[in-house]
């Protein structure tokens, strides 16, 4: 219930703080989209629970001729980059927090065509709500496997706690200032959990 609380204080102070900016980039989204500002997606959530999952938008529609769309890589566009860049992207998921969905820190949440693949291990994963950062993003981030993801993940579903989650918050800081473990030069999304 202390981290319920805390992570309602917190988003909805942080969500105050940022509205201005929301709002600009909403605006820029809504003329670069076409009237498209959220990325909405399906997620698993705590105990394997789907909900949708809210960012703003980064990519384009561009499809080839046979209607498919391009590669990730074609999509997206030099707005979407910066957002992605500074993590502005994931401001929406305030909102995911708010609803309950998501807490501040935990494992991020991940497509539900994962679900089957996981081992028993990493499975519990899940038994706690996901979050907008967590261990393994102050870890690597980008630059870990997903082996290594995932020992990160469930060793703080077992040893979190209040103060765990400060540090972990302080620690999101600097890579998102600096720019730091995010690389689109080999890939623009993170390759596919295939099972391990």
């Amino acid at each position: 219930m202390g981290k319920r609380f805390f992570d309602i204080v917190v988003s909805f102070a942080l969500l105050l703080v940022f509205i201005p900016v929301m709002l600009v980039i909403a605006v820029l989204l809504f003329w670069k989209y076409k009237g498209q500002v959220f990325f909405i997606q399906p997620r698993t959530g705590k105990n394997g629970v789907i909900f949708n999952l809210l960012k703003f938008k980064t990519m384009s529609d561009g499809r080839m001729a046979d209607g498919t769309l391009l590669a990730d890589e074609h999509r997206l566009t030099p707005m979407g980059a910066s957002l992605r860049k500074t993590s502005l992207d994931e401001l929406p998921q305030l909102i995911n927090v708010l609803k309950g969905e998501m807490s501040l820190v935990g494992p991020r949440p991940l497509l539900p065509e994962y679900l089957p693949l996981y081992s028993l291990e990493q499975k519990n994963r899940h038994n706690v709500l996901p979050g907008i950062t967590g261990l393994a993003q102050v870890k690597g981030r980008n630059n870990i496997d997903w082996k290594t993801k995932f020992k990160y993940d469930v060793w703080y579903v077992r040893n979190r706690n209040f103060f765990l989650d400060l540090k972990i918050m302080v620690l999101t800081i600097k890579p998102i200032l600096k720019r730091e473990n995010v690389d689109f030069q080999n890939a623009v999304s993170t390759a596919k959990f295939t099972g391990q």
